[in-house]
């Protein structure tokens, strides 16, 4: 299932640990902190910003959400300043 979230959500959401920017990641439901290698469920449309719920990706999945962040040129939800 593909969610769909409020740009203006978009805009305001930060990793609740190291409080920078995710990449929404849509048809895999799923909130991406790259520094971290962590992932935040979407779980009808409500992103789960629980750390003791996020998930710890491998070093492998780490590549492939990053490689496909670049590739299909998805964007932050804030630029850190």
């Amino acid at each position: 299932m593909t969610s769909v979230l409020d740009p203006r959500l978009l805009e305001i959401l930060a990793c609740p640990e190291d409080k920078g920017p995710l990449w929404f990641i849509a048809d895999e439901d799923r909130l991406y902190n790259p520094r971290l290698a962590r992932s935040y469920d979407v779980r009808g449309g409500i992103p789960v910003m629980l750390i003791d719920e996020a998930t710890t990706v491998s070093d492998a999945e780490h590549q492939r959400i990053s490689a496909r962040i670049s590739a299909e040129n998805i964007t932050p939800t804030f630029r850190a300043e």
